[in-house]
């Protein structure tokens, strides 16, 4: 990479009277394969460089950015940058303090993503595919990329990293009996090729499909009124992703993103407002190594850290960037990710999941007379401030006396936030974590995350 380059803009904005300036520096090499019930749908194959900047001048923070990376280049955007016209604002644009950081890392790879052939990956989808040809749909994605990253800023911080990430999706569609059910899941890892082992992609995807086509053979309604619910670690993870670790960012409470993404019921004093029974802690860590939500860095420079949301069942921290945690006396806990050079960092989450207990799923099911077991979900969805939400299950089945009975077709958990925080009175000792693209900003920001939790108990709970 030319660092050079980005060494040079902060110079240069130095003497253009910038009171702060940073630039990002990424070069991305990429593939990407899909195949669709049997047929290569398409391959792609980029290598993409680019430079962010940004800069405060005049109290007023200006982003542009460029994919030609000359230093006459850099001088006209920011020149066109200067241009522009001061926004009409009230207050000043101010980021938090500090430590400046001097760091590089890379993470390793066994099995390098670029030496594995296009031919030998198209290959692994057709092999997977050829075990599953029953069925009505069958999509399934492949994709890697390797990113480099040089962050510098005029505080004196420098942060080189190299990061692979290997990602493989599928989403499936069931028939039996003129009745149907769809299966969507995705895999994700920062690493290289070798996770493919420990992920055991057919085999665990044949146990999938097999406790579907059981669920439509066999499924009976999901019983009335109020019941006793355990909901699986796939469940509580997305349940921790979109109503505890949306809402608690920083510039979503703010009212940033109610124009795309939405707001939050979530407000900056109620910290240390009760929110869930104390069996609830939920963190967002991006130091785990290897998750698909890994860094140890944010891109702006901060020092990654665990983040406790929830701590016993009260909200204890929000998800910053130094200009949010500025404006609340705060220090940045590294949560500013930007998923390319042409976008500014936004406020984001990593690895988001509920801590574990003691117990094992199978004592949680012992206390259940009569309830239900969610599995894992089908489909969700949640109103613009995370308040109002519902999961429909996939894999679901009836608990009787504390033995797992029938399977249920298609349970549905219609819930507000705080009820389903309360509602918890023990948590298992079975953490899983599943992958996802968290979307995010205008234009879009699809970034890696990583989501889950143990089994959890709901008691008392209404299914729709």
């Amino acid at each position: 990479m030319q660092k050079d380059l980005a060494d040079f803009t902060i110079k240069y904005l130095e003497k253009k009277g910038a009171s702060y300036s940073e630039a990002r520096l990424m070069q991305i090499d990429s593939s990407n394969f899909l195949l669709k019930n049997g047929n290569p749908e398409y391959s792609n194959f980029g290598s993409s460089s680019g430079l962010a900047i940004r800069f405060i001048k005049n109290n007023v923070l200006r982003f542009c950015s460029t994919n030609i990376l000359e230093k006459n280049k850099i001088k006209t955007i920011i020149e066109s940058a200067l241009k522009l016209s001061n926004p009409k604002i009230s207050k000043k644009t101010e980021f938090s303090d500090f430590l400046n950081q001097k760091a590089k890392y890379v993470v390793k790879q066994k099995k390098k993503l670029a030496d594995m052939p296009p031919e030998k990956k198209l290959d692994l989808l057709k092999e997977i595919d050829s075990n599953f040809k029953d069925l009505l749909g069958r999509y399934f994605e492949l994709g890697d990329d390797v990113t480099k990253k040089y962050f510098i800023n005029s505080e004196g911080t420098k942060v080189e990293s190299e990061i692979p990430t290997i990602g493989f999706l599928y989403f499936l569609t069931i028939s039996e009996k003129n009745k149907t059910i769809q299966r969507y899941l995705e895999y994700g890892s920062c690493s290289g090729y070798e996770i493919l082992k420990k992920w055991n992609l057919i085999k665990n995807m044949k146990k999938e499909v097999e406790a579907l086509k059981n669920n439509l053979n066999h499924g009976i309604k999901p019983p009335k009124g109020k019941i006793d619910i355990i909901a699986g670690p796939e469940v509580t993870g997305i349940a921790c992703h979109e109503a505890c670790g949306h809402p608690y960012e920083a510039d979503r409470i703010f009212g940033r993103e109610s124009a795309q993404a939405g707001e939050s019921f979530v407000t900056e004093k109620m910290i240390d407002t009760r929110i869930g029974s104390d069996v609830v802690t939920i963190v967002d860590d991006p130091t785990i190594e290897n998750s698909y939500g890994f860094y140890k860095y944010d891109d702006e420079g901060v020092k990654a850290r665990r983040k406790i949301l929830m701590k016993k069942g009260f909200i204890h921290e929000f998800l910053h960037d130094r200009e949010t945690s500025k404006q609340m006396n705060l220090k940045s806990n590294g949560s500013a990710r930007a998923v390319n050079t042409a976008v500014e960092p936004l406020v984001r989450m990593s690895n988001t999941f509920m801590l574990p207990g003691k117990q094992t799923e199978e004592e949680l099911i012992e206390g259940i007379k009569h309830g239900v077991f969610i599995k894992n979900f089908m489909e969700w969805n949640i109103d613009d401030k995370r308040f109002n939400q519902k999961y429909t299950g996939s894999e679901a089945y009836l608990i009787k006396n504390g033995k797992i009975d029938k399977p249920v077709i298609h349970p549905s958990l219609e819930i507000t936030t705080p009820a389903l925080f309360s509602s918890i009175d023990a948590v298992a000792n079975n953490l899983k974590l599943t992958a996802g693209t968290c979307g995010k900003g205008e234009p879009m920001q699809g970034i890696p995350v990583t989501m889950g939790g143990p089994s959890i108990r709901l008691r008392r709970i209404r299914l729709a």
